[in-house]
């Protein structure tokens, strides 16, 4: 992998990581520790949406002329992801463990599955069509670090 996409795929471990640390809280009933923890991973998650979305989606479709397929079926499953977000969101708000847990749930496997696509096949073409362009790499990286 790259360095274009490399910071990304670093980027779903540090999610990931906070997403069990905000599951873990929530399931023991520490609300304080669970909305620091799912703080810091939506806004992860959505960084790493945006940092996608903004940067690298349109240089791989520029490159490529590739506009109808991966990357749009990734920004597809980003906005799934995002609702399941706002119903955490939400389920935080009123402590519910069940309601903060099922979307959890439903959000680990996207989660899972996106990151395995995108690490496997999106990621891959996206080295090969935009090859070591380091200005692009640093403006992701910078992106994910803001």
């Amino acid at each position: 992998m790259s360095g274009i996409t490399q910071a990304l795929n670093n980027h779903h471990k540090l999610c990931d990581d906070n997403f069990a640390d905000a599951e873990e809280a929530a399931h023991k009933g520490d609300w304080t520790a669970c909305a620091a923890t799912y703080g810091k991973f939506r806004d992860a998650m959505l960084t790493h949406f945006g940092v996608e979305e903004d940067i690298l989606f349109p240089a791989f479709e520029s490159n490529t002329g590739m506009t109808g397929g991966p990357t749009q079926v990734m920004r597809g499953e980003h906005v799934q992801m995002r609702d399941l977000l706002q119903q955490m969101d939400a389920a935080l708000g009123r402590k519910d463990a069940d309601g903060f847990g099922g979307a959890a749930e439903t959000l680990l496997v996207m989660m899972q599955q996106h990151n395995m696509k995108e690490e496997n096949i999106l990621y891959p073409m996206c080295d090969q069509a935009l090859g070591e362009d380091g200005e692009l790499a640093s403006r992701i990286a910078a992106g994910l670090n803001a």
